[in-house]
């Protein structure tokens, strides 16, 4: 009993408990030390020693109780802390919801969810900030099937024409269509009874600027998860940040494709290279032949070494969007240009929307899935645009300049 005394003086001791509960275990100790030492306590001293020690238990259950209390309190306020600075750089509540994302945020989807939100927050932000007199719309979205998205635009600002920002959760069953357009690419996708559940998420963006000195960009990242008929779950990365100049710049050209690869080159030297050359390739537009822009890198179907790597070496990507171009952006979005160089510009984005509508994945993904948002797809177009027939421009001309290096991609880091 004296053990139990002492190592019950030490917790309340060291848990500084409330007074009541100091003075019940100090009433306790007077009681077991109630006879001398070797001596036998008597029928009372005994009732008294048994009453003392059933005291001394009742206070160590009430100390422990108060603090697992205690314990809770903090880790509550603590747990309200980190929800509240989630919420400030989010620009709405996640599709899933942010504490069932912390409660399960040792597994990736979640942390993958968390990584897209943040990062549209942060790029609305850093556009938000260059663009005071705009404001960006934020609606949210359910889709029936399953899942949903938060799209974000901004439109008619002074400095941007156009910029959305969009995040999508969508699960349930992948259609026909979409598994047939999976497996062209080489999976081999064993559906159970024609079924395929997926759970696909990203983040993607397009900003469209009003003055043609500033280059339109581009960013996805994005992460697939299909259940094939035998349980077993295929997963796999992708996305990429490419820009699409209407005049071209060296100095901002070397920027951009410099901050993507110092991204890549802290995972492997080999990335940037291989990633810049899918990305010439990928955005081409066969029936023009030539790109859609000065590229920066794109991958897909990307499922090794492991997945923590591969989210890792996504997550340094999402971070350098922001560097790579708000400093273009800054340094252009001011320039004078001449009602020329607006035609160009117009005339340019055809070739955009033309790549967009008859080539690219992610547009063809989503109108082939059951319940998507046709809106937030086709929010990658601009507010104008513009085909002229037979447009040719003339030799030695800017217009001529950029045009050869859509033809003929160049290397721009070495």
């Amino acid at each position: 009993m004296a053990a139990a005394a002492q190592l019950i003086r030490g917790a309340v001791r060291a848990a500084r408990g409330p007074p009541a509960l100091a003075l019940a275990a100090a009433a306790g100790r007077r009681a077991l030390g109630s006879a001398p030492p070797g001596v036998a306590a008597g029928r009372g001293g005994r009732r008294a020693a048994l009453a003392a020690a059933g005291a001394l238990g009742g206070v160590g259950l009430g100390l422990w109780r108060w603090q697992q209390a205690a314990m809770a309190a903090s880790e509550g306020d603590e747990d309200e802390k980190e929800e509240e600075e989630l919420r400030q750089r989010f620009m709405a509540p996640p599709v899933s919801g942010l504490r069932e994302l912390r409660r399960r945020r040792r597994e990736l989807r979640s942390r993958m969810e968390l990584l897209i939100m943040e990062t549209q927050g942060e790029v609305c932000r850093a556009l938000a900030a260059l663009d005071p007199g705009a404001a960006f719309a934020v609606d949210t979205w359910e889709r029936k099937e399953g899942g949903g998205g938060i799209s974000c635009v901004l439109q008619d600002g002074e400095v941007f024409e156009k910029a959305g920002v969009n995040v999508s959760v969508v699960f349930g069953l992948l259609s026909e269509e979409a598994a047939r357009q999976m497996r062209s690419r080489g999976k081999s996708l064993k559906a159970k009874d024609g079924k395929l559940p997926f759970c696909a998420m990203g983040v993607s963006s397009v900003i469209h600027p009003k003055n043609p000195h500033v280059p339109t960009m581009h960013f996805n990242y994005r992460y697939f998860e299909i259940e094939e008929a035998d349980g077993t779950k295929q997963w796999w990365f992708g996305g990429g940040t490419d820009l699409t100049p209407t005049y071209l710049n060296e100095e901002d050209a070397i920027h951009f494709h410099k901050t993507l690869k110092e991204a890549c080159d802290k995972h492997d030297l080999k990335l940037y290279p291989k990633y810049k050359k899918w990305c010439d390739d990928y955005f081409y537009i066969k029936h023009r032949g030539e790109r859609r822009g000065i590229g920066g890198i794109f991958f897909d179907d990307v499922d090794s070494p492991s997945k923590e790597e591969v989210f890792q070496f996504v997550k340094s990507c999402a971070k350098a969007i922001v560097p790579c171009y708000i400093p273009i952006v800054k340094r252009h979005c001011h320039d004078s240009f001449t009602p020329e160089e607006k035609l160009w510009q117009q005339l340019r984005r055809g070739r955009y929307v033309e790549f967009n509508l008859v080539y690219d994945r992610g547009t063809k993904f989503g109108l082939l899935t059951p319940g998507s948002r046709i809106e937030s797809i086709l929010m990658s177009l601009p507010l104008t645009a513009r085909w002229e027939y037979m447009h040719t421009p003339p030799e030695s001309s800017k217009e001529a300049e950029i045009m050869e290096v859509l033809r003929n991609p160049k290397d721009w880091v070495h």
